[in-house]
């Protein structure tokens, strides 16, 4: 960094107290925001000499840092308070990221309305209403949605007006699945009851709920409305048995969280926890990215956004390591509950064992967020979407190969990717018909042609995202055929191997995502399985002009007898060096006899392709 920079000019004029920093690019944009206990030793130790070791993300944002601001504030609690506001009203880009829980199913109720509700939906918000979840599986979110229905009658309907002017009530009503609250056929203080028993229900609080209905069914008995207590009854045993099968026991732990992590360099998943009344009763799920600090500010960070806008903060929340300004979040914590609030790190015992379950799954969670092979959900799409500039998620990507040995058997292929997963009922191969020699642009424009041509024909629906491996020529040829087709309107991109960056129609810079990133897997995993599709049928094509041209040239020896003897000698050469008697054992004495006579004239020439014919072949299929 230039030491001219106003960023650096500053440094002598920073107080030491608490408060927030903000570092400015030359555009003025802002690219980090952090918090201090003293601005001036904290902001200066980004500039010391001896940051020039220090990680390449510090370093990366360093070049970025032009100028300075800062904000003092009376303590490092309300530096915290601000420096959670900034980045959620600014999102610099070198903070972490937080991603929620969003492809996971929550259950909303509708609190704000007359006759609440409940609904599924894929996203919590802060909109006022109650959310509950997330459900892993989503089945256990829809069986929860039922008992509302079942045991409570709250009305789990979308669209309907809850005002009770519906001439007459739905077919739930009728199956005794809703109180009728559209109808105008509950009291609403009948109607808050259920829902107030219904959310006991969702958050959990079984032993509250089963005592209300206790007290209800005595009353209901007593009133000889032994229906109603026979209901109750009914009721308080489902939520019995319910609650031994979902129950995580603990013994003295009534209400404490347990935050876990599982991190790899910049990127970590976080679980946590929620016990209550004794037992686990829900469970959260994060992702960050873009993480640069160590494992204990990191997981200050994790607290202190999480707990920001949690519904419900414990007394006690246990987490695997201790976490930097751990009194100052204390401090925050308890001014936020009106309550203490005690931060601890188990090292044995009931805490650390549910601290080190919590823990595995965030691993598991990891897995499956950043490395599963075949899953990619709607927010990884709307990030592609952000990184390419395309005009909305790419829900349907069609991507391209081409794939040949020094322009011989040249063959192309087509995977389909729907809603972040392979859809291999629409995978596709070509044999290139028009092009000779290794000319990868025209087999690209042929291929490209060819499927779209198609499509118009037979009027079906065009993808979001057309994918092309390669480089610039590739996606040149193929945005000029899909204009010649009259489908230029087409979003194209190309991806290049050496750099992985990739090349858009109309876009003289390549893009270039992060390589840790899960939109740039995405892209790659959809390349990659273009290519190995791609490379399989031009491996079969090939087996088969190799065998009509070493062994089945051979009078008497068809596909069948030549596979036969390729699965038995493994390549052609084998058979060539193996025994008469041996081959005779496979094919007989006279067929065996001309076999090693032609193979011994024809010598190394008769290996095909390969030198020496080494073309293996293992189980009937040719490994090259």
């Amino acid at each position: 960094m230039d030491p001219r920079t106003p960023a650096r000019l500053k440094l002598d004029d920073l107080p030491d107290a608490p408060g927030v920093y903000l570092y400015r690019d030359r555009r003025g944009r802002i690219v980090y925001v952090g918090k201090a206990r003293s601005l001036k030793s904290r902001v200066r130790s980004y500039f010391q000499e001896a940051s020039a070791g220090q990680a390449p993300k510090t370093d990366a944002l360093l070049d970025e840092i032009h100028d300075l601001e800062y904000i003092v504030t009376r303590t490092e609690v309300e530096a915290l308070i601000l420096e959670n506001n900034l980045i959620k009203k600014e999102r610099p880009r070198f903070n972490i990221r937080l991603r929620d829980d969003k492809n996971f199913p929550y259950l909303k109720m509708t609190t704000a309305e007359r006759f609440p509700r409940v609904v599924l939906v894929r996203r919590a918000r802060l909109d006022g209403n109650a959310y509950f979840g997330p459900y892993v599986p989503a089945s256990a979110a829809r069986r929860s949605i039922q008992m509302v229905a079942r045991q409570f009658k709250v009305a789990t309907c979308y669209l309907e007006d809850m005002d009770g002017t519906r001439p007459r009530p739905c077919l739930l009503y009728q199956l005794n699945q809703c109180l009728g609250p559209c109808a105008g056929l509950v009291r609403d203080e009948d109607y808050r009851q259920a829902v107030h028993d219904a959310r006991l229900f969702l958050e959990g609080r079984t032993r509250d709920l089963s005592q209300s209905l206790k007290e209800k069914m005595l009353r209901a008995s007593q009133e000889e409305n032994f229906e109603a207590a026979a209901h109750y009854r009914d009721l308080t045993r489902s939520l019995e048995t319910t609650s031994e099968k979902q129950r995580i026991a603990s013994v003295g732990l009534e209400e404490e969280d347990y935050v876990a992590f599982h991190r790899e360099n910049d990127i970590a998943s976080v679980q946590i926890f929620q016990m209550r009344e004794g037992q686990v009763q829900a469970r959260r799920e994060f992702s960050f990215e873009g993480i640069r600090e160590d494992d204990a500010e990191f997981l200050s960070t994790c607290l202190a956004r999480y707990y920001e806008n949690a519904d419900y903060i414990p007394k006690t929340i246990c987490v695997p390591l201790e976490p930097a300004s751990k009194e100052v979040l204390q401090d925050w914590l308890a001014a936020r509950k009106n309550g203490a609030i005690a931060i601890l790190a188990p090292q044995r015992g009931p805490r650390r064992r549910l601290l080190e379950t919590a823990a595995r799954n965030a691993r598991i969670s990891f897995e499956a967020m950043f490395r599963a092979p075949h899953t990619y959900g709607v927010e990884i799409l709307e990030g592609l979407q952000d990184a390419l500039g395309l005009d909305e998620p790419p829900h349907r990507i069609e991507c391209f190969d081409i794939s040949h040995i020094q322009g011989s058997d040249q063959v192309a292929s087509l995977v389909v990717w729907e809603a972040g997963r392979p859809k291999r009922s629409d995978y596709r191969r070509f044999k290139v018909r028009t092009v000779g020699g290794s000319d990868d642009f025209a087999a690209m424009a042929e291929v490209v042609g060819r499927r779209y041509a198609r499509l118009l024909e037979e009027g079906r629906d065009l993808p979001d995202l057309v994918l092309i491996d390669g480089g610039k020529g590739q996606l040149s040829s193929s945005s000029a055929v899909l204009d010649r087709l009259g489908v230029g309107h087409l979003q194209v991109a190309a991806i290049a191997k050496r750099e992985e960056e990739i090349f858009l129609d109309g876009r003289r810079e390549s893009v270039r995502i992060p390589h840790d990133s899960p939109i740039l897997h995405l892209v790659q995993r959809i390349r990659d399985e273009a290519h190995r599709f791609a490379v399989t049928y031009h491996r079969k094509v090939r087996t088969k002009r190799t065998l009509a041209t070493e062994l089945t040239g051979i009078e008497g020896v068809g596909p069948r007898r030549a596979r036969l003897l390729l699965r038995r000698f493994g390549s052609v050469q084998g058979v060539r060096q193996a025994p008469l008697e041996s081959v005779v054992g496979a094919v007989g004495k006279i067929l065996a006899e001309r076999i090693k006579a032609h193979l011994e004239q024809g010598g190394d020439d008769a290996g095909g392709d390969d030198a020496g014919g080494r073309d293996r072949v293992r189980a009937g299929r040719r490994v090259l």
